[in-house]
This record gives structure tokens, sequence and C-alpha cells, in this order.
């Protein structure tokens, strides 16, 4: 066990021979850390907080109580194989949020960029690959091998089926079920999920030029007349387009099992 002394931990707290506590860390009272974690600079773990597994968190993420980090898949083909959980830096993980290790079949690892939001009671299940930036808000749930973008919003209790990408920006609003691919910087509302625009609120928000936005609406427009493949690919071969109308062309042509939602 590596605790470094500038490091403060609570006397009721429960750290595991083998843990690593990074300089500056606080882990409350009532706190499991198992023997395989990692916690970076300045990590601060709240009371009753459980991080277990081969898990790594990165310097000044906050853990909040209630959450548990690390635990198994909630996968029946897991066989106890060594898997990991890999959290960046300066996330806010907040009550009750789960997140899993990855499996065999999925590469091993569940990774968390940073400066994510993960709101209370929300789920990263196994193997998920989440960006930068992201917010999860209150009971959303990611199912496994799901990938989600830089900048993406997840609604309240919305659900993300295993598999599915989630483009670089784009927004899923509350009580959503998606169940196909979400190009970039897309709107997705309803009960089942349908793709209803442009996610321009975050656009707006993050400085783009109204020169690319009016891009992205025409290309938006295109893309709802036929085959959403076919209309990408041969838009992708005109050339000539800016960098975001170029991403969200490279990601509909990405590889993925899945199909996707188109705009309407």
């Amino acid at each position: 066990m590596t605790i470094d002394p500038s490091a403060s931990i609570h006397p009721a707290a429960v750290v595991e021979p083998g843990a690593v506590i990074g300089p500056g860390c606080r882990i409350g009272p009532f706190c499991s850390i198992g023997p395989d974690v990692v916690l970076g600079a300045r990590v601060e773990v709240k009371s009753h907080a459980v991080i277990t597994g081969w898990t790594e968190i990165g310097e000044e993420t906050v853990v909040f109580p209630f959450a548990v980090l690390g635990e198994i898949p909630q996968d029946l083909k897991f066989r106890g194989e060594r898997s990991r959980l890999v959290v960046g830096a300066r996330n806010r993980i907040r009550e009750h949020v789960t997140m899993n290790t990855g499996t065999e079949g999925g590469g091993g690892v569940t990774r968390v960029g940073d400066a994510g939001l993960f709101m209370a009671g929300c789920h990263v299940a196994h193997d998920c690959e989440v960006g930068d930036g992201v917010i999860v808000a209150n009971g959303a749930a990611l199912a496994g091998h799901c990938v989600i973008e830089d900048e993406v919003i997840l609604g309240g209790m919305c659900g993300v089926h295993q598999f599915v990408r989630i483009g670089r920006g784009a927004m899923i609003g509350a009580l959503t079920m998606v169940t196909a691919d979400v190009m970039p910087f897309g709107l997705v509302q309803g009960p089942r999920g349908t793709l209803d625009g442009l996610n321009l609120v975050g656009l707006k928000r993050r400085g783009t030029a109204k020169a690319d936005i009016a891009e992205l609406r025409e290309l938006f427009t295109d893309l709802a007349g036929g085959s959403l493949r076919d209309t990408a690919r041969r838009k992708a071969e005109e050339g000539g387009h800016g960098a975001l109308a170029a991403e969200v062309l490279d990601f509909i042509l990405g590889p993925s099992d899945r199909s996707f939602l188109a705009p309407r």
C-alpha cells in the first residue's frame, strides 16, 4: 500500500493493502478502497463511497456518497477475468453512480474521459468509452460497449442500447431510448428516440461560427432525403466541407454494427 503523506484518510475508512493514494487525496468516513485502486492527486472520495476492482481515478475527481466504481460487469458472459475501469481527471461523480469494469470480449477496459458530470443514479456499463466533458443526467444508463464522444449531453432517465455510438456534441432528451447511432451534434428526443434536428443550443454555446451552423443545417436536410450512408458517401466524395460537416460525414461512414437514427 502506498499512501502519500499529504493524503487525508478518515479513521473509519477502509483502505486495503495494495491501494495507491496520491498526494492531497481526501477519503471520508465509511469509504472502501480496494487493493488494486489508484487515486490520482487531490481526488476526493466522500463518505460511504466504494471504489474497488482494478480501477484508476484521475486527479481532482470528486466521488460523492454511495457511488460504486469498479465493480464487476452486469454481464452473464463475465467469467471473472481481470479487467479495468479508468476514469480521467476533474470528473464529478454524484451519489449512487455505478461504473463497471470491462470484459474480455469488449477489450477489458471501461474508459471515462476528463471533466465529466455524472449525476445521481446514472450507470456506465462494461467496456463503454466515454469522452471528455460529457454530462449524464440523473438515472440515465449506458449499456455495454457504448461509445459516447466528447461534450455529449444525456438527459435524465434516458437509456442507450449496447454498442450504440453517440457523436460529439449530440444531445439526448430525457426519457429517451436510443437504439441506433446518433450523428455528431444531433438532437434526439421522444420515447423511442427520433433525430429531430441539430443541437443548436450546444453549438452556439461553443461559439460555433454561423457559417458552420448553416452548413450543418444544409447537410442535415440533405441527409434526410434518402439512404443515410449513400447520401453521406456522395457528400464526402464531393469534398470541400468545413471541419464540422466533415466530422459528421466521417462518423456516419465509420465502422459500426448498428443502424443510424436518420434525420426527419
